[in-house]
């Protein structure tokens, strides 16, 4: 699928790419679902990769509606950067150690629906020029929207494939 370059595309493949991500989920069994990973990786079961995803929807929307209402915020928290935010994955991880898988499913659709709304009341010229906003540095926040939710999906369902596949 070619990457969106409209505020349509963006929600259909946003909406197409979840779509899919849920109805993988739900053709596993139930073991499946709250099996621990036989490969090794960061993320250890389907809940890990779910709070993983839910927890970028918010780095998108705190960074969003705070540069949106005028206060300058960054996307990653302070101490991250591009080169060294595999910490901040594995905190991710680790806050939700007691979420349940239906707790995450809760949140992460929560979470995609704001982002969602986040990206229907931007028009395209807003989500897809570059530097539309000066802070989104030298890309549009339409990048950042695809980024969090249809390629973030991908990323999930690749992974929760393996985990099926055994």
């Amino acid at each position: 699928m070619a990457r969106p370059q409209s505020q349509g595309e963006l929600l259909d493949a946003s909406e197409a790419s979840f779509a899919k991500l849920m109805a993988l989920i739900d053709s596993m069994s139930e073991e499946q679902r709250v099996a621990e990973f036989a490969f090794e990786d960061r993320d250890r079961n389907v809940r890990d990769v779910l709070v993983h995803l839910h927890e970028w929807h918010l780095l998108l929307l705190n960074w969003a509606e705070s540069n949106l209402a005028g206060d300058a915020a960054s996307f990653l928290p302070e101490g991250y950067t591009w080169t060294n935010y595999a910490g901040m994955n594995v905190g991710f991880r680790d806050r939700h150690a007691q979420t349940t898988l239906d707790q995450a499913l809760e949140m992460v659709a929560e979470s995609r629906a704001r982002v969602r709304a986040l990206i229907t009341a931007r028009t395209g010229e807003e989500l897809f020029t570059k530097k539309f906003y000066p802070w989104t540095g030298t890309t549009s926040l339409g990048a950042y929207c695809v980024s969090a939710t249809s390629s973030h999906d991908e990323w999930a369902m690749k992974k929760l494939r393996k985990h099926v596949r055994g």
